[in-house]
């Protein structure tokens, strides 16, 4: 039975990590380091990763160092037998000692077609860079980031209709599923890693709070697939009245409209959608969410209010 140390945070690393759990016959998880845990929402609850509450469910130790560079619990690590490391979306530097240590070494599970997309928010830049598929990557660890050699992938279409959430869950899927035909190949080395081509490269730095407001100038398509990659997280937003406006959901359209407006402007007001003007084409807005309220549809929204006012409005 291999042993191996599994370091991830989100749900998405959950899901492979429940993955190799259901494997019990040929390897044992023998610890799993996830980041501290973290206040969550507007109480500020303490709240554990789902990666440390699948650990606790299957008594498996977990270590959540601030920073695990030269910290005690790597010390700890460090004196451990193990075979393999493997990590997914755990959020932190990995020290190159640490990757080294097991016999097998550390394999990564990252969600982009490797050399494309290396970085901490792959799916969130896929959509919004419009690309028509992305995927899972099954790489080395090194210490440059996302830079290994690949020893899997499998590929995925995006939908014009996927969102980050959907993605995530579809691709934790295809990463959980793909270690587990890739493991029996790695230990057997009846697997031939692929360089990458490093000319190929492009990255997805973490998101920033700049990147979630919403620039009309660009194209509808482009303002769609910005929606798209930033639901349900971090989310997108408008300024309309001096205060923050959310677009939860849209889609381009043709729109018939004699004459154009500055990007940013409502040039219609209706039923379920509010069309705003962006570079030469308009956008479709059908849910959203006003400063301190719930995420609503537009019908909702303009309830009690004269439509026609809203036309001419501009949101920056």
């Amino acid at each position: 039975m291999k042993k191996i140390i599994f370091m991830g945070t989100p749900e998405f690393s959950a899901t492979v990590l429940k993955g190799i759990l259901s494997q019990s016959s040929l390897y044992e998880v023998i610890a799993v380091v996830t980041q501290p845990d973290r206040p969550v929402g507007r109480k500020k609850v303490l709240t554990a990763s789902p990666v440390k509450e699948v650990a606790l469910s299957h008594q498996i130790p977990v270590f959540q160092p601030e920073k695990l560079g030269k910290s005690e619990e790597m010390e700890q690590i460090l004196a451990m037998d193990v075979d393999l490391i493997v990590t997914a979306a755990y959020g932190q530097f990995v020290p190159t000692k640490l990757l080294k240590h097991p016999k097998y070494l550390a394999i990564n599970v990252h969600a982009s077609l490797l050399p494309k997309y290396r970085g901490g928010a792959p799916i969130h830049y896929a959509i919004w860079q419009g690309e028509e598929e992305t995927g899972i990557s099954i790489m080395y660890m090194e210490k440059e980031m996302d830079a290994g050699d690949i020893l899997a992938q499998a590929k995925t279409p995006i939908h014009s209709t996927d969102d980050v959430g959907q993605l995530f869950e579809r691709l934790a899927i295809i990463g959980r599923d793909l270690l587990l035909e890739t493991l029996p190949l790695l230990f057997a080395g009846e697997i031939t890693p692929i360089k990458q081509d490093e000319q190929l490269v492009t990255f997805s730095p973490t998101i920033s709070k700049e990147q979630e407001k919403i620039d009309w100038s660009q194209s509808a398509t482009a303002v769609h697939n910005h929606v798209r990659a930033f639901r349900p997280f971090p989310s997108t937003y408008t300024m309309w009245n001096g205060q923050r406006l959310k677009v939860w959901a849209g889609h381009p359209i043709a729109y018939a409209k004699p004459k154009m407006v500055a990007p940013g402007t409502i040039v219609a007001a209706e039923d379920d959608q509010v069309i705003v003007q962006c570079e030469e084409s308009y956008y479709a807005i059908t849910s959203l969410q006003p400063s301190g309220k719930r995420r609503m549809d537009v019908t909702t929204f303009l309830n009690g209010m004269d439509a026609e006012d809203l036309i001419g409005q501009r949101f920056e």
